[in-house]
């Protein structure tokens, strides 16, 4: 959900998937299945943010106990339910090898046979599910070609997902788990969800000293802890943001004499020169991990565009303008082609968080 399309509900919203379930145990190790341990994990994690954000979020699970939940009815509770944030949690396996980790898993196309693998290990669920291949119309997670389809989506969420997803590894850098980074693969669960979402993959139950960690309360309490003060941070940052974005709004109307024409509304607006320590408006409308050329179809109509580079990931705008009730203008344009287009500040050339 778009911060500025933000519908007039009481609580963020935050659904948490535990991974597998029911018939379907997941990956399984010498003394635990996958199913348990994210279970026991989700449900530590959400009661740490009942505890602490009582006021101001609603959780939703996919489940609370040992059931099987089909892969696109984890994604449908989270639509219906018009979430905010998606927490997806899991466990990782190698056959061989002693690898160990934790890793947090962002929509896109897998740039390694390692991140294609987890992703044709956690859809491969699909198999245990009635009329899978009409359903997920015809994709079939053991082939490779099945996957081509994850280089042509524009995730709108990209931006947000990425930025909770460093927060999860970040925490658990603080609590001393290894840190294999923040991933990209083609998920289906993630594919299906239409707001900001993550898989969490706690660590290899096929690394006796992880498992042995993971099936712990111990482990699993410090995982929880973990994943919540990312959270924390995450819903922190969203509130800030949104409470700047309702600050902004409220601006004086100019006289007529002043007022932008509808003519002029639809103009793309000219770079207006970045002076030293000017504030200068733009559009954000979405976010690529590879370069696009300035032909790609989804900018017709639109000249003035230009991008910045965050983290490894292209983030392009539309317009430019050290003046707000002209930004707001455009982004009224942008946002009937951009359904996730939001209004950034930038100064000598990068993005100011305030």
């Amino acid at each position: 959900m778009s911060l500025l399309n933000m519908q007039a509900q009481e609580k963020f919203t935050v659904v948490i998937d535990a991974g597998h379930g029911g018939k379907d145990p997941g990956c399984v190790g010498a003394i635990s299945k996958e199913k348990a341990i994210n279970l026991a994990v989700a449900l530590k994690f959400g009661s740490l943010i009942e505890q602490n954000h009582r006021e101001d979020v609603r959780i939703i699970y996919t489940r609370k106990t040992d059931v099987f939940i089909p892969l696109d009815e984890r994604a449908n509770i989270a639509n219906r339910q018009k979430a905010d944030l998606f927490i997806s949690i899991h466990a990782n396996s190698v056959k061989r090898g002693n690898a160990s980790g934790t890793e947090t898993y962002t929509l896109g196309l897998a740039n390694s046979d390692e991140n294609l693998d987890v992703a044709m290990r956690e859809n491969s669920v699909i198999l245990m599910e009635d009329d899978y291949f009409r359903k997920y119309e015809g994709f079939d997670p053991a082939s490779t070609e099945s996957y081509i389809i994850f280089e042509f989506i524009q995730n709108k969420h990209m931006e947000q997902s990425i930025s909770l997803a460093s927060e999860i590894q970040r925490s658990f850098v603080q609590v001393k788990r290894s840190n294999r980074g923040v991933r990209q693969a083609g998920l289906l669960v993630l594919r299906k969800t239409s707001m900001p979402g993550v898989l969490i993959e706690l660590g290899f139950i096929s690394n006796r000293n992880e498992e042995r960690f993971m099936a712990s309360v111990e482990g699993q309490n410090t995982l929880a802890e973990a994943i919540y003060r990312a959270f924390d941070r995450y819903k922190r940052d969203y509130d800030r943001k949104l409470g700047d974005i309702k600050d902004k709004q409220v601006i004086t109307v100019p006289p007529p004499s002043e007022q932008i024409s509808s003519e002029a509304d639809d103009r793309p607006a000219k770079t207006t020169t970045d002076r030293t320590g000017e504030i200068i408006y733009k559009v954000q409308i979405l976010t690529s991990d590879r370069k696009l050329s300035v032909k790609d179809k989804r900018f017709k109509g639109y000249d003035d565009i230009s991008f910045y580079i965050d983290k490894g990931i292209y983030k392009y705008t539309y317009g430019a303008t050290s003046d707000y009730s002209k930004i707001l203008s455009m982004y009224k344009k942008a946002a009937k082609d951009f359904k996730g287009a939001f209004i950034i500040e930038m100064k000598e050339g990068k993005r100011v968080y305030n």
